[in-house]
């Protein structure tokens, strides 16, 4: 397979995820502040499914763009991303309804660990096929680096949800969003 016909089936399958989200929305019962605020875990758990759904798409096109080549552990580690991210608006949606949900929350905290875990072994089975490319090789082990602690801070979320508060799960994607926005910063910073 061309590596831009699965770069373009990435891109156009996590910007339809990304726009699903959105239809799951549930409309107010009315056009009053009291009743969209009635529904602020709703618009809560679709922005911080959408930002980390785009950061997840911001780390792939990182990666892709200096691969050349691809093999067919890229493309089976790709179709299990994807598949993990069409669970999002599910996830999504029933963290919405059952936002104090030790199930639901620890549910969509499993999603989101499982699509980091299959997101660390895209990069991994992409060093092979380009292991002649050092740009992509040093990107795709500082990414991998870099998940590690992101990966802690999920699973410590997903932990205090289990045992205390089971809104830690929504917290904890936030707190490992920032912590990577924070470490691309800093990456950016060093190459300038």
């Amino acid at each position: 397979m061309n590596k831009e016909r699965l770069v373009a089936f990435t891109d156009a399958i996590l910007a339809i995820i990304m726009t699903i989200l959105v239809l799951a929305l549930e409309r107010p019962s009315e056009p009053t502040l009291q009743a969209f605020w009635a529904l602020r875990n709703s618009y809560l758990a679709y922005a911080l499914s959408f930002f980390w759904l785009g950061s997840l798409w911001m780390g792939l096109n990182e990666v892709w763009d200096s691969a050349r080549h691809i093999d067919n552990a890229t493309v089976l580690w790709t179709l299990v991303l994807l598949f993990l991210a069409s669970l999002i608006p599910y996830a999504t949606d029933l963290v919405s309804y059952y936002f104090e949900s030790r199930i639901v929350q620890c549910g969509y905290g499993l999603v989101v660990l499982l699509m980091t875990g299959a997101n660390w072994m895209l990069h991994r089975t992409l060093e092979r096929p380009n292991a002649d490319v050092p740009e992509l090789v040093e990107t795709s082990r500082k990414y991998r680096k870099v998940l590690g602690p992101d990966i802690a801070i999920k699973v410590s979320a997903l932990v205090l949800s289990l045992l205390i508060w089971p809104p830690a799960t929504m917290a904890g994607v936030l707190v490992a969003a920032a912590y990577f926005f924070v470490m691309r910063l800093r990456w950016s910073r060093q190459e300038a």
